[in-house]
């Protein structure tokens, strides 16, 4: 099977969204807006040093779960689904690559995840809105706690699909060998891997 298949992951995937969207309903305000992300427009980049010589870039693509947003009583929530089948770096022998057991392995680990714990807010004059999210990153089968910053955050009425829309830009550096991925650390790939987060997501 090719790993860009996603037919044996389907049942999983569902299962596994439902009890991340169980989750954040019961711990936000009952206030709070629901909104579904948009696919199209939700995604994870990643960037690592090659050797100190350059930046491999790449991401995944088509994320799906729910935010919960209530930016009068400063709360929400937002669970992530990412397929890790939609690997992309623009050079496929390296998407394949990092598709193996070396790396992702996403045969064994066909989804990642993320859910937040914490939404935190500034009212500071001219920087009202979201500062930071934290949450638990599950990625290669195993779940550690990060702190993604908030670059924007925003919601308008979308002239498109006429409803409130809600997005933004999230970034983090993460150490790999917390999620057991090791592959050349000790031969001049750094652990460190900057994660940027797009989130967008339409009001229900």
């Amino acid at each position: 099977m090719s790993y860009f298949s996603f037919s044996r992951t389907t049942s999983l995937y569902q299962k596994r969204l439902a009890a991340l969207l169980l989750l954040t309903g019961s711990i936000v305000s009952s206030h709070a807006a629901i909104y579904l992300l948009e696919p199209n427009n939700s995604n994870v980049l990643f960037a690592i040093d090659h050797f100190k010589t350059s930046t491999n870039t790449g991401g995944f693509y088509h994320l799906t779960g729910q935010l919960e947003y209530d930016k009068r009583a400063q709360t929400g929530n937002v669970s992530l689904i990412i397929p890790m089948n939609t690997l992309r770096t623009g050079n496929k022998a390296f998407d394949i690559n990092l598709a193996s057991a070396d790396f992702f392995d996403i045969i064994q680990f066909p989804l990642a995840s993320f859910v937040s714990t914490q939404w935190h807010f500034s009212n500071d004059k001219g920087r009202s809105g979201v500062t930071k999210v934290d949450g638990l990153l599950t990625l290669h089968g195993k779940t550690n706690p990060v702190t993604l910053t908030a670059t924007k955050f925003n919601c308008y009425l979308s002239p498109i699909v006429k409803k409130t829309v809600c997005g933004g830009d999230f970034t983090t550096t993460i150490d790999r060998r917390k999620w057991d991925i090791r592959k050349y650390t000790l031969l001049g790939i750094t652990e460190k891997v900057t994660l940027n987060i797009q989130i967008e997501a339409v009001r229900q």
